[in-house]
C-alpha cells in the first residue's frame, strides 16, 4: 500500500507528533510505502499576519502541493494528522480532487472548540459545541488567550462547517476513544464516518510488580492535569502514603513547596522514558488526576504496559478507557476528600491491587500494542480504499 502521510508538527511538541513518528515509522516496518508532507510551526515566526490568516483557512500553495504530490507519486490513500494552521482543510480539497481517500486523524476537540480541548477558566467547557458559528470561544479568546487568534480559528472552523467539508471531504475520521466519538457526533459529524482506533506504545516492556510501596504521577505540572487536586488529597489523608512526581510545568514551585511540607512527597522533576517505565513498574498504582478530557494519555497506555492500576477523574477519555475496579479506579474530578478515600482503599486492598495489575497488563495486550494498532489501521485503510 502506498500511504501519503501528512503532519503539522506544533511548536512544543506533543503526543500527535509522537503518533505521527511512530505510526508512519510501524507502517514502513510492514513493507508499506510511506512518504510524510509537513510542515512546522515555527515557521509561523517568520510570517506575515494577513498570509497566515488566510492559509489557515485556506491554504493556496499546500492545496496545489498536495496535487502535484499525488499526481507525481500516485498513493492509495493520504492520511492526515495536523492540519492546523499552515495546512488548513484546502489538503482535503487536493486529495478528494485527485480522486484519493481522506482519512483524518482527531487526536483534540480542534473540530468543535476554538481552544481545541473543551477547558476554560480551569473547568470543563463545551459552550461552544454544535454551534456552526463557536462564538463563546471567539468573545473569551479561548486560542491563546487573544480574541484576534481566536477569530482566525473561528474563521476556519465557520468556513468549513458551511461548506461542509467535514461531511463531505473527509472519508474516515479516526479518534482514539469511545468518548471522543460521542463528542464528534454531539458536534455534528457524520457518525458514520468516525472509527475508534486507540493510540499504542511501540516499547517492548515486561510487567513490573508494584513493590514499591508508591503512588506515582507522571505528566506536565499544569492546572487542567488536576495537580493541585492531587496535592491536596495528600494534605487530608491520615497515613503517611508516599506519592513520587514526575514532570516539568508551570506548576512546579507549587509542587517543590508540597515537598518540602510533607515527607510523604518526592518531588523527581524531569526523568527519561527508561526511568519513567522503572518507576511504573515499582509504583502500586499510577495517579492520573487530570481535569480536562484528554484525548488518550499515553502515560496510561505505559501505565497498563507494566501491569500497573490507574487511580484516575471519572471524566472524558479517563471514564473510557479505565474501567472501574478491573483496571483503575475512579473518583469525581476535583474532588480531593474522595481521591483520599480511593488512594487509601487502594492501599490497604493487596490483594484487590494484585488483581488490577494482572487487568491492566491484559488490557494492554489486548488493545494498545503496536502489532493491534497495525492490524486495526490497515483494516480501516483498505476498508477505506476499496
Amino acid at each position: 500500500m502506498r500511504i501519503l502521510a501528512v503532519h503539522n508538527y506544533y511548536q512544543l511538541q506533543g503526543g500527535e507528533d509522537v503518533l505521527f513518528v511512530e505510526e508512519t515509522a510501524l507502517l514502513e516496518s510492514k513493507g508499506h510505502s510511506v512518504k510524510n508532507f509537513t510542515r512546522h510551526n515555527n515557521e509561523i515566526n517568520t510570517m506575515a499576519r494577513l498570509p497566515l490568516v488566510s492559509s489557515t483557512i485556506w491554504n493556496r500553495a499546500s492545496y496545489k502541493y498536495i496535487k502535484r504530490l499525488i499526481k507525481k507519486w500516485r498513493p492509495d490513500v493520504v492520511y492526515f494528522y495536523n492540519t492546523f494552521p499552515l495546512l488548513s482543510p484546502s489538503v482535503y480539497y487536493a486529495a478528494r480532487e485527485m480522486k484519493v481517500p481522506v482519512v483524518q486523524v482527531v487526536q483534540n476537540y480542534r473540530l468543535l472548540c476554538p481552544g481545541a480541548f473543551f477547558f476554560r477558566g480551569g473547568h470543563v467547557c463545551e459552550d461552544c459545541l454544535g454551534k456552526v458559528i463557536p462564538w463563546p470561544g471567539l468573545l473569551r479568546g479561548c486560542y491563546r488567550q487573544s480574541r484576534i487568534s481566536t477569530a482566525v480559528v473561528t474563521a476556519m472552523l465557520t468556513t468549513h462547517r458551511m461548506l461542509g467539508t467535514w461531511e463531505k471531504v473527509v472519508d474516515v475520521f479516526i479518534v482514539p476513544t469511545a468518548f471522543a466519538r460521542k463528542k464528534l457526533i454531539d458536534g455534528g459529524l457524520p457518525p458514520g464516518k468516525i472509527i475508534i482506533k486507540p493510540n499504542f506504545i511501540r516499547v517492548e516492556t515486561d510487567p513490573g510488580h508494584g513493590r514499591g510501596g508508591f503512588a506515582l504521577f507522571v505528566g506536565r505540572l499544569s492546572p487542567e492535569k488536576g495537580i493541585n487536586t492531587m496535592l491536596s488529597a495528600w494534605k487530608i489523608m491520615d497515613r503517611g502514603i508516599p506519592l513520587k512526581i514526575v514532570g516539568e510545568g508551570p506548576l512546579e514551585s507549587c509542587v517543590t513547596k508540597a515537598a518540602q511540607e510533607s515527607p510523604e512527597i518526592d518531588f523527581l522533576g524531569f526523568r527519561s522514558l527508561h526511568e519513567i517505565f522503572a518507576l511504573l513498574g515499582d509504583a502500586k498504582v499510577l495517579i492520573f488526576p487530570s481535569e480536562w478530557y484528554e484525548g488518550l494519555p499515553r502515560t496510561i497506555i505505559e501505565s497498563f504496559a507494566k501491569g500497573t492500576p490507574v487511580i484516575a477523574s471519572c471524566l472524558g477519555a479517563m471514564e473510557s478507557i479505565i474501567e472501574h475496579g478491573r483496571t483503575g479506579l475512579h473518583y469525581s474530578p476535583g474532588n480531593p476528600e474522595e481521591l483520599a478515600a480511593v488512594v487509601k482503599w487502594a492501599f490497604n486492598n493487596e490483594n484487590n491491587i494484585a488483581e488490577m495489575r494482572k487487568e491492566a497488563r491484559a488490557e494492554f495486550e489486548d488493545k494498545y500494542t503496536a502489532e493491534n494498532n497495525y492490524q486495526e489501521l490497515i483494516s480501516i485503510l483498505h476498508s477505506v480504499i476499496h
